[in-house]
């Protein structure tokens, strides 16, 4: 694999959210509204609830978890779309590009964006509303190592549906955030869950993240076992997903489905 054609890959990306900034608010806008929204929320728990629990922390701090999460999974699939929407796939493949080479790029383009979304939401978790992330320390990193491996995993996996069933299935992508998130316990331990949404919870690398987070902050200290499964769990995601890109690459193009994606409209 060859660095030059992955930066080719993030530099055209640079290049469309610098001539287009309707492309680049959203990272920023979406982001901004969540943490509003839910600080606001927290503060008033505060105010109202004689249980002592930091809302602020544990509610606010799921969020900007979560929302981290989305930004990296949408980073991989925005850049996918990208050629999607422009019926580039041909011109792209086309070229002497390595489906690992594609693949990486579209991760370095979601490390950019998901880095700028997560600096915006913890200037604005600190500034407006006290939240102070540090205090977790060197658990910070593991958490966002687990989301950010796990939003690639579900980012790559979200393309490969699309590129197999077509544009108009782009639809489906946006939903799988809110449809994990019940199972992932991002605002909830899992055993309040039944058991078979346990089940499927524990599969998810992100429920050990939140888990491990509401017992760091309830005082109860964390363990490192669940952290080291999620994060193992998030790299099986990731060549599962990959694997999957790649064989439904390999039909697209032996079916002709590949240069269909310049004919048709994406409408």
């Amino acid at each position: 694999m060859k660095l030059r054609p992955v930066a080719a890959i993030a530099l055209r990306q640079y290049y469309l959210m610098r001539s287009s900034p309707t492309r680049a608010l959203p990272i920023v806008i979406w982001v901004a509204v969540d943490i509003i929204l839910w600080g606001f929320i927290s503060r008033y728990l505060n105010s109202v609830s004689a249980t002592g629990i930091n809302f602020t922390a544990v509610l606010l701090g799921a969020v900007l978890f979560w929302d981290f999460f989305i930004r990296v999974m949408q980073g991989v699939t925005l850049t996918f779309f990208e050629d999607v929407w422009s019926r580039n796939f041909v011109n792209i493949f086309a070229t002497p590009l390595l489906i690992s080479e594609y693949l990486t790029g579209l991760v370095v383009s979601s490390i950019a964006t998901s880095v700028v979304g997560l600096a915006v939401m913890l200037a604005l978790a600190t500034a407006v509303f006290g939240l102070n992330f540090l205090s977790f320390g060197l658990l910070l990193a593991p958490y966002l190592l687990v989301l950010f491996l796990f939003g690639i995993a579900l980012g790559v996996l979200a393309s490969a549906m699309v590129l197999r069933l077509g544009p108009a299935s782009e639809w489906l992508v946006w939903p799988i955030p809110a449809l994990l998130s019940p199972f992932a316990g991002v605002f909830y331990p899992l055993s309040v869950l039944p058991r078979w949404m346990q089940a499927v919870g524990h599969l998810l690398p992100p429920s050990y993240v939140f888990a491990s987070m509401r017992s760091a902050l309830a005082g109860q200290g964390y363990s490192s076992g669940p952290l080291a499964s999620g994060i193992a769990l998030a790299l099986i995601d990731i060549l599962l997903a990959s694997w999957l890109f790649l064989r439904i690459y390999g039909y697209a193009v032996r079916t002709g489905l590949l240069a269909r994606y310049s004919a048709e409209s994406t409408g």
